[in-house]
């Protein structure tokens, strides 16, 4: 068996929200929460002084929070303000693996030598990345990375040999394994001392290979080796005109030039893009700047195609009355070159590839905005389910999928209004029908009387209640909902607010 590897981890604590700080402003040092399917995964300190913490539901933050800055959780945002970090600290070290966003480990024997010592290491790496990156770091030092974390919590250089013991006294809450603690603590085993002692035979046999992978973490026998990292290399291209550029030809021809010149650097390293970040400079020195997407990898000419778009876009728009002086593309999204995937049939997808390319000049010339797909997600009403995002963007929705109490029952509608239809809602008598208090309908609903007629009622579902964001009077929805058949086979969902029937959904 191979020595446990002496690791030295950087920690940036919080990283979610300093990295929404880096990129979007938010000011970290006030009460902030990071929210990922409407739970808290990351808070400020101030945050945290007002008893927000992980895992609360974002209603029982705000409760106990009012002032709280409510951020949503964005992976790719805490990657790239991640990277100046990196680079900061392999200007230290070498060989330097990222575990995490904010968490990023490497071997400790080259800087320890260098710097004549763990600590002295430490300490100029710490001081290298508060100058270059402004951002606050910890450093743990320990037999593996898992103990290297644990230590860089507390800040602190566990000497060798000694993690066993370091280890031994944590909660098993740090395995962060949930039904595993939750099952250890039920039998009594409550620190990773007590359970590393268990016969690692036993734990394999009751518990299964995870289990066992933990107690070697628990024991300090974590061998793992890190998966280093390679930095990206500085792959944007860029020309400077000694003339500005007003005219589409003109501008297309430079464009398929350094479209050329980047799919020939990134071939060079093996790698592909599946983003590409536009940038010109116009002669009244104007910045502009466009990011386009693609769901597969962009050959050349499909970065000399994009490019050639944004520019006849941005002519179109007179966005470009002066010319451009300066033209340079940025690739993002990198993988390796492993090329498209044929067809169903075999075909490469001809005509697929067509209608991308019409929509995406289309946007070139109109805009993102002008060609959007729905993207379905969560929400209690239908209205709400779909998000309309721009062609090529990441398909995100605004409401997260998943269980939501209070939704619509099955069969989903088939029209949604834009806008609501008023309606009258009558018993056998001919009076209104409305909602009781304890949400029981009035009277059997008889006749539904529209702007085109009357119709008789031969069945219904519900009601069903309503009772969204009552902590923002702006934003409150309180309202009943009830589905009904008509006798002329019309299926509707009928919404009661205000006292005031409207219908809002069409069945079929």
């Amino acid at each position: 068996m191979r020595d446990t590897l002496r690791t030295m981890l950087v920690w940036c604590p919080d990283w979610p929200v300093i990295a929404a700080d880096l990129v979007d402003g938010v000011p970290a040092d006030r009460p902030v929460a990071v929210l990922h399917a409407n739970r808290v995964v990351a808070s400020s300190g101030a945050a945290r002084a007002e008893g927000v913490r992980r895992g609360l539901r974002k209603r029982e933050a705000q409760a106990r929070c009012p002032q709280l800055i409510v951020v949503d959780y964005d992976p790719v945002r805490d990657v790239r303000a991640f990277e100046p970090v990196l680079v900061a600290v392999e200007e230290v070290a070498a060989s330097v693996a990222v575990l995490r966003a904010g968490v990023c480990a490497f071997a400790a024997r080259g800087p320890a030598r260098y710097h004549g010592g763990e600590e002295a290491a430490a300490e100029r790496i710490i001081e290298q990345v508060a100058q270059e990156c402004r951002v606050e770091a910890q450093i743990g030092v320990a037999d593996g990375t898992f103990a290297a974390l644990l230590a860089a919590r507390m800040g602190r250089v566990v000497p060798p040999g000694q993690t066993p013991a370091f280890l031994a006294e944590m909660p098993v809450a740090t395995l962060e394994r949930p039904q595993l603690v939750g099952l250890l603590r039920r039998l009594g085993i409550t620190t990773l001392g007590a359970f590393a002692a268990l016969p690692p035979g036993d734990v394999l046999a009751r518990f299964g290979l995870d289990a066992a992978l933990a107690q070697r973490l628990a024991a300090g026998r974590d061998d793992r080796p890190l998966a280093v990292r390679h930095a990206p290399p500085d792959l944007e291209v860029d020309e400077r005109f000694d003339e500005p550029v007003d005219r589409v030809d003109t501008a297309a021809f430079a464009a398929r030039a350094l479209a050329e010149r980047l799919h020939e650097r990134l071939a060079g390293y093996g790698m592909a893009c599946t983003r590409l970040a536009i940038g010109a400079v116009t002669a009244d020195g104007r910045e502009l700047h466009r990011v386009w997407r693609h769901d597969g990898v962009l050959t050349a000419s499909g970065i000399a195609d994009r490019t050639r778009w944004q520019l006849e876009g941005w002519i179109t728009q007179k966005r470009l009355d002066q010319g451009i002086v300066a033209l340079r593309l940025v690739p993002d999204g990198l993988v390796r070159q492993v090329g498209l995937q044929a067809g169903l049939w075999g075909d490469p997808g001809v005509e697929r590839d067509r209608a991308h390319r019409a929509l995406h000049r289309v946007q070139g010339i109109l805009g993102p905005e002008a060609v959007v797909t729905a993207v379905l997600g969560g929400g209690r009403d239908p209205r709400e389910q779909a998000t309309l995002v721009p062609w090529g963007d990441e398909r995100v929705t605004a409401r997260p999928a998943g269980p939501w109490p209070g939704r619509l029952p099955p069969p989903s509608p088939a029209v949604v209004l834009d806008q609501p239809l008023p309606a009258r809602l009558l018993d056998a008598s001919g009076q209104l029908v409305g909602v009781s208090g304890r949400l029981e309908l009035t009277a059997d609903p008889a006749r539904l009387v529209l702007e085109g007629g009357a119709a008789e009622v031969v069945g219904w579902a519900g009601p069903w209640p309503v009772d969204e964001q009552w902590w923002d009077s702006r934003r409150a929805v309180r309202a009943v909902r009830l589905q009904v058949l008509l006798a002329d086979g019309r299926a509707l969902l009928l919404t009661l607010s205000a006292a005031e029937w409207t219908v809002t959904l069409h069945f079929d």
